[in-house]
C-alpha cells in the first residue's frame, strides 16, 4: 500500500477535497485523516542545524571505553531490539 502526504486547510465545516492524487476512477484507497491541534501548530520544526547543535553529535567522542561509535551504537540497537519483554 502507498503512503501519500498533503496537508489542507478545511475551508468549510465537515469537507475536505482532495484533487491530484495518483488514483484510478474505481480503485479502493483508505483514508485516514488527522486533524491538527493549535497546539501542535506552534511546535517548532526540527531542522538538521537543530541536530547538530543539540549536543547530540559527538556524544561519545571522548569516551576511552568506545573504540568504535558506529558499532557500538549498533550494538545497542541490536540489543534494544532483543530484549526481554516483562
Amino acid at each position: 500500500m502507498q503512503a501519500l502526504r498533503t496537508h489542507k486547510i478545511v475551508e468549510k465545516d465537515g469537507e475536505l477535497y482532495l484533487t491530484g492524487l495518483p488514483c484510478k476512477k474505481g480503485q479502493r484507497v483508505e483514508t485516514i485523516v488527522l486533524v491538527e491541534t493549535e497546539k501542535e501548530l506552534d511546535k517548532p520544526w526540527l531542522t538538521a542545524r537543530h541536530l547538530l547543535n543539540s549536543g547530540l553529535i559527538g556524544l561519545w567522542k571522548d569516551r576511552t571505553d568506545i573504540s568504535d561509535s558506529l558499532n557500538y551504537a549498533r550494538y545497542l540497537r541490536q540489543e534494544a531490539e532483543y530484549r526481554k519483554k516483562e
